[in-house]
């Protein structure tokens, strides 16, 4: 895929996830771009595989953010503009061309997010798997960036018929969480140990982690903004363990504990991880399988693209009856979930 071509994919998608702001910006980019603008002066030399669009956009909203690039700020809804086509690209341009140095060096690092409403899926999932298997739970994620999901039984799951899931007062509150299949309450549910890894762990509760996670939030997308604000105001108060350790050995070095659900669960970061990676993942959690016994069992919980990159399935795996079942549908942003 080139990189005009990537560019245009991730307009379409932004246009879709509702960012017509981004969806913009990254038009407005691939018409720089072919027409040799400062945008290519920015770009050029990462290998074409990169889907550079919305880590450039992250990297320019981490500077807006900061308080670094004030022509910006007037066009940016974050932090109280209003988004102009017109003079706001003409602002933008600007900062690639005064600030291009520091935005390639900002595009060589790995994207670090935490899309907080992903949580609807691995919540949910979660609940209908302690329905069955009724034990405290043991929590383990894969490319957690800043860990914020590990605290998702601290979120409100708001339903369109007034009912709800989760602490009526949390911070977090997610609107439509989830349709299809009605789910049960699960007051028993207990998260008794909360651990992540990360090849680039973030630290939400520093300054300057809490500035990386809100850049790669969408600039005109308020309510994903909230979510990541509350999210991280949850993680004040309740701790989780995230490691500096890549997805394989830290896989590799989990055990079962009697008494306890162990459970991996991980949501879009499968594409990040080569094939040889995500085979060998696979072989540690299969084998960490072969070793459940039904008083210390594991669950895998998954979030992920499908193979045609069309759907994004809701996976449940459960050992040791090594049962696979498909719960329901989410999306990149975790909404809309749909309950099979």
């Amino acid at each position: 895929m080139t990189v005009v071509e990537a560019l245009q994919e991730q307009a379409g998608e932004c246009e879709e996830l509702g960012s017509p702001m981004y969806a913009e910006l990254l038009r407005l980019i691939v018409d720089d771009y072919e027409l040799g603008g400062v945008s290519a002066k920015v770009l050029d030399g990462f290998p074409e595989r990169y889907a550079l669009g919305l880590p450039l956009l992250g990297a320019v909203h981490r500077l807006v953010l900061g308080g670094e690039v004030p022509e910006l700020a007037p066009f940016y809804p974050s932090v109280g503009g209003e988004w102009d086509p017109v003079l706001g690209w003409e602002a933008f341009e600007q900062v690639l061309q005064s600030r291009g140095g520091e935005l390639r060096s900002l595009l060589a690092q790995q994207p670090q997010t935490n899309e907080v409403a992903r949580s609807t899926a691995l919540y949910g999932g979660l609940l209908q798997l302690f329905e069955a298997v009724p034990l405290p739970v043991r929590l383990f994620e894969i490319g957690s960036s800043g860990g914020l999901n590990l605290r998702a039984d601290h979120f409100r799951f708001n339903l369109d018929d007034g009912t709800g899931f989760g602490p009526a007062s949390s911070p977090v509150q997610i609107p439509s969480a989830w349709s299809g299949r009605a789910l049960t309450p699960q007051p028993g549910l207990r998260i008794a140990e909360r651990v992540g890894s990360d090849i680039s762990p973030v630290n939400p509760l520093s300054a300057e982690g809490e500035l990386l996670l809100t850049s790669y939030i969408w600039a005109d997308m308020a309510g994903r903004l909230e979510r990541l604000r509350g999210a991280i105001e949850i993680a004040r108060s309740v701790p989780a363990d995230v490691r500096r350790q890549d997805a394989v050995s830290f896989l590799r070095g989990l055990e079962l504990s009697e008494g306890h659900m162990t459970v991996v669960w991980h949501s879009v970061m499968w594409y990040y991880l080569s094939a040889d990676e995500q085979a060998a993942a696979d072989e540690a959690i299969a084998a960490l399988g072969a070793r459940a016994t039904a008083s210390a069992p594991l669950a895998r919980l998954t979030l992920e693209q499908d193979d045609s990159a069309l759907e994004f399935p809701i996976v449940l795996q459960v050992w040791p009856a090594g049962e696979t079942r498909v719960l329901g549908h989410g999306s990149p942003h975790g909404l809309p979930t749909v309950w099979e």
